[in-house]
């Protein structure tokens, strides 16, 4: 795993200049390789690319990056891993006999960039990446049509910025290298910050700075040299980034996806495989779906396996983790390396369960439980991790335990992935079966009848007399928030929605400039229906939806920002676009049965694991964050959620923050989310402030 960042300018720029430059960009994100360094330009043609190396395959100097392709015509900065690259190299090979070429083909090393650019120069770089197995992301200069090409992997496992400043075209890896470019304008995108209260996080292509935008998974963007004279009026823009299904083209660029839910003409097409009408039980019974299933997963932890460097696991003892554990384990030699931290608050740790799960596996388990003063020491490192405002709290845990995994290893496999494809979110229950019932009444009367769930969950006297007889947790606090949801909602579609919002009108609280009348929250792929496949069930639409934005833009945004600060390279063997497509066109009832998610999982997983260490409730990677806040977090909070500092900040009005942050130091709320979200871009501004 690496990072990468460069530039195309008009400027000239002395050499030095250019080196220095480079240098201090690569600086900035030398946490995400920090085994080498490496610079690459060609002033004529005004291309720099610069190269921060975590060597995991290949760990000679024939890793080394930038590297130039054999025939010498192009040239890449890659992030990544290509987990089928010897196949690839041996269809190569192949390729050259068939040819009769003279010269057999001589391979400097054996790391998969090589690999790369001997497929590029082979079938050139569109092909190439419908063919590559992998997580990436890679900036590739074409010396001959003097184009660079920008290219994300197909669920957006690893980040990719880009945009302009003044007369440059700059990307990378992390928004940090993007603003060591001099002149970078820090400009805050206001009407994106709408989408980051809505959603707690920013959803691609926007990032937090105007006219600086994010590669979408399964996308690549073509620049060519020449586009430089035509900026700003032709550079693309956030509207037309997201407009359509069929690409963007400017003149001298083109965004277009090579595998993608917009896609129409791709084969490897996540929309293809969901228009498929030929799902497995058409012509496989269950047991042979199962069994199809775990070669799947078989085969892609075995890829996803290889590395020169040490290798282990994240364990939490759930579904997802300790299955991938589980086949880790079964292909390995010898004991494979777990690790699981908890919290010594009761009700925030899975510990224990990752314990037993891995005592019966008998992996070699590491564990530690944490002090709440430990957690909370991470919350200043937050604002520069994330790079720009991300609110999902279980980035705490998350950094501490790639933290403690990087002191033993420098690969790690996750279970990401599992909830999105195989049904694993409460929502997919708990909407169908919501709507099924409240739907049965008129929407005024819903209407009603929401207004005064929300009445009486406030008022006192209910409190005490009512929800106490009612047997279930925090029952006032659950129906004000399913008055709330429900709340001007005339579909189960826009029930779904209202569940994914934090703020659920964040205009509310956003504070307008001179010149806004209102604010206009950018459109994505949640609020453009039109983009969406015709599917007939709610809880595919909801897991289709949430693969697409909540995994790659919240959940892979959160462990690898976690796992890059430490230098830890993770990998997601759920995300093999193999196994994504396979599941797709495995049965809904394979997914979810009986009020349950996960169930195909489930029955491979009891193969190798007892069923009673994994059943259980779904817990989450939780923190004790309103605790936190109404005790050793308040001062800290309370500074940043000033009244008067945020009117002097002008990006929030302040009333409704101070009523919420009353009401949870009260303790007659639980609004640590919301807050949450404001804390993080308050704590992010104050960093951002601090290094202009």
């Amino acid at each position: 795993m690496c990072g990468l960042t460069g530039f195309l300018s008009k400027t000239w720029f002395e050499q030095e200049q250019t080196d220095a430059l480079l240098t201090r960009m690569l600086d900035s994100i030398a946490h995400r390789g920090p085994d080498d360094s490496g610079i690459w330009s060609d002033t004529t043609a005004g291309i720099f690319l610069g190269h921060r190396r975590l060597a995991v395959v290949d760990i000679s100097p024939a890793g080394h990056q930038p590297m130039s392709s054999r025939c010498g015509r192009y040239v890449i900065v890659f992030n990544g891993e290509i987990y089928n690259h010897l196949a690839l190299r041996k269809k190569l090979v192949q390729q050259y006999k068939h040819q009769q070429q003279k010269q057999q083909r001589q391979w400097q090393g054996h790391s998969d960039t090589e690999t790369l650019l001997a497929c590029f120069a082979a079938w050139g770089v569109q092909q190439s990446l419908q063919d590559v197995e992998g997580m990436f992301a890679l900036a590739v200069w074409d010396r001959q049509k003097r184009q660079l090409t920008l290219a994300r992997d197909r669920m957006g496992e690893k980040p990719l910025y880009y945009g302009w400043c003044r007369d440059a075209f700059l990307f990378g890896s992390e928004l940090k290298a993007l603003r060591q470019y001099p002149g970078f304008p820090h400009t805050v995108a206001r009407d994106v910050l709408s989408l980051y209260l809505r959603y707690s996080y920013i959803p691609a292509p926007y990032s937090i700075y105007e006219d600086i935008y994010k590669i979408e998974p399964g996308c690549m963007l073509t620049v060519d040299a020449a586009c430089l004279a035509h900026k700003p009026a032709h550079a693309p823009t956030a509207e037309s980034l997201c407009n359509g299904s069929k690409g963007v083209k400017g003149i001298g660029w083109t965004l277009q996806p090579y595998w993608s839910l917009w896609s129409y003409w791709s084969l490897w097409s996540l929309q293809d495989q969901i228009k498929r009408s030929d799902h497995l039980d058409n012509f496989l019974n269950e047991q042979e779906s199962l069994s199809l299933l775990e070669a799947r997963l078989l085969e892609s932890v075995q890829l996803q396996s290889a590395a020169d460097v040490p290798l282990g696991a994240f364990l939490s003892g759930g579904i997802d983790s300790s299955l991938i554990v589980a086949l880790m384990q079964r292909q390995a030699s010898q004991p494979i390396k777990t690790f699981t931290i908890g919290f010594e608050e009761q009700g925030y740790s899975e510990a224990v369960y990752a314990k037993a799960v891995a005592q019966h596996l008998r992996t070699d388990h590491t564990e530690l439980y944490l002090s709440a003063a430990q957690a909370m020491a991470v919350i200043p490192q937050l604002p520069t991790l994330y790079d720009e405002p991300f609110a999902d709290s279980s980035q705490i845990p998350c950094f501490l335990v790639a933290q403690m995994a990087r002191q033993y290893v420098t690969v790690a496999l996750s279970g990401d992935g599992g909830d999105e494809l195989f049904g694993g979110y409460n929502r997919y229950f708990w909407v169908p079966q919501i709507w099924k019932r409240v739907s049965l009444l008129p929407y005024p009367v819903r209407q009603q009848i929401c207004r005064l769930l929300i009445g009486v969950s406030k008022r006192g006297i209910w409190k005490k007399k009512i929800f106490p007889l009612v047997p279930v947790a925090r029952a006032g606090e659950k129906m004000h928030k399913l008055g709330q949801r429900l709340q001007g909602v005339r579909n189960i579609d826009e029930f779904y929605l209202s569940l994914l919002a934090e703020w659920r009108r964040p205009e509310e609280i956003l504070a307008l400039t001179a010149t806004q009348t209102a604010t206009q929250e950018p459109k994505t792929l949640l609020t453009r229906r039109e983009q969406w496949p015709q599917l007939d069930r709610i809880e595919e639409r909801m897991m289709y939806l949430d693969a697409m934005t909540y995994l790659p833009d919240d959940i892979l945004c959160k462990v690898d920002r976690a796992a890059m600060g430490v230098g830890l390279e993770t990998r997601v063997p759920f995300l093999s676009h193999r196994v994504v497509e396979l599941a797709w066109r495995l049965p809904l009832s394979v997914k979810i049965r009986n009020g349950q998610g996960k169930w195909a999982l489930r029955q491979i997983l009891y193969k190798y694991v007892p069923q009673e260490l994994i059943e259980r409730p779904k817990q989450g990677f939780a923190i004790p964050l309103g605790d936190w806040l109404r005790g050793p977090l308040r001062d800290w909070a309370e500074h940043l959620l000033d009244a008067t500092r945020l009117v002097e900040q002008g990006y929030f009005v302040s009333k409704p923050i101070q009523q919420k942050w009353q009401e949870h130091i009260s303790g007659k709320r639980h609004w640590e989310h919301s807050l949450w979200s404001v804390l993080m871009f308050q704590a992010w501004l104050e960093r951002q402030k601090e290094k202009i």
